[in-house]
């Protein structure tokens, strides 16, 4: 039997969370996991706008991650993580994105300004998915019907943190200067 992409179950404007809960598509952890899948489809254009490969590889890494922080933001009871194994997110993860971090600024000259978004296609498209991160960060902030997993809100701070340097890092590639403010 083939499955259709669409399902009628939300013509009414809800939608089902990972517990079986009927919710408003309006609902605040709708609107989070959407604004992480909004980040994800941007962290895929930065690719396609052209990234060093190295580069490329840690988005696509990113953008796996970030399926489970959907999956983790969709799921009010936290039962999923112990029942699948890809939408671990832990301390590890959040380390990780930090020594990326610290790699990367190692090639970087010394930040003293502020500086302008733009530069190459492939690290526009990372100033512009670091400013969606933020915003989805905010939108879990907004769930208040039951608590966030800590470790999703610090990921999508570090995260924000690590898009800012990797569009830094692009830009560099690309032999593109950086704008001062």
């Amino acid at each position: 039997m083939e499955l259709k992409i669409y399902t009628r179950t939300g013509d009414d404007g809800t939608t089902s969370l990972f517990d079986g809960t009927r919710v408003s598509k309006a609902h605040p952890r709708v609107v989070a996991y959407g604004a992480v899948d909004e980040l994800n489809a941007q962290l895929g254009a930065a690719i396609s706008a052209g990234l060093d490969p190295a580069l490329a590889e840690k988005v696509t890494h990113l953008q796996r991650d970030l399926f489970a922080v959907g999956a983790r933001l969709a799921d009010p009871r936290h039962k999923i993580a112990a029942r699948v194994e890809k939408v671990s997110l832990s301390d590890a993860d959040v380390a990780r994105l930090e020594s990326w971090i610290d790699a990367l600024e190692e090639t970087l000259p010394p930040l003293r300004h502020f500086i302008l978004a733009g530069g190459a296609p492939g690290g526009a498209a990372l100033h512009v998915a670091r400013t969606v991160c933020r915003r989805a960060e905010a939108d879990a902030l907004r769930i208040v019907d039951s608590e966030i997993e800590l470790v999703v809100l610090v990921y999508l701070n570090r995260l924000s943190d690590l898009l800012f340097v990797m569009a830094r890092a692009a830009n560099q590639a690309a032999g593109v200067p950086e704008q001062i403010w």
